[in-house]
């Protein structure tokens, strides 16, 4: 996994039996500037191809009236508010 200024790039999924309960595990090196500024950040197409499109369908609205869907440059992306290093 890629983390570049707090968005995430070339993620994978651990778990696909459990799209609703979407965890976050980081392995990747986290250089100054790179997640510093809040939640991490991870493109609405990428979760999309990660947890299928029934399942998006599915999840995107929730995730938009818990707030965790932003826009970042222009682009919808999914927000993990809650991480910390490990």
């Amino acid at each position: 996994m890629a983390v570049f200024e707090g968005v995430i790039y070339n993620a994978r999924l651990l778990d696909d039996g459990a799209p609703d309960r979407l965890t976050l595990t980081v392995d990747a090196v986290l250089r100054p500037g790179d997640a510093d500024e809040g939640p991490l950040l991870m493109p609405v197409p990428e979760l999309i191809v990660l947890i299928g499109k029934p399942a998006a369908d599915r999840l995107l609205p929730k995730y938009r009236a818990e707030g965790r869907i932003i826009s970042h440059q222009g682009v919808a992306h999914l927000s993990f508010p809650f991480w910390e290093p490990g």
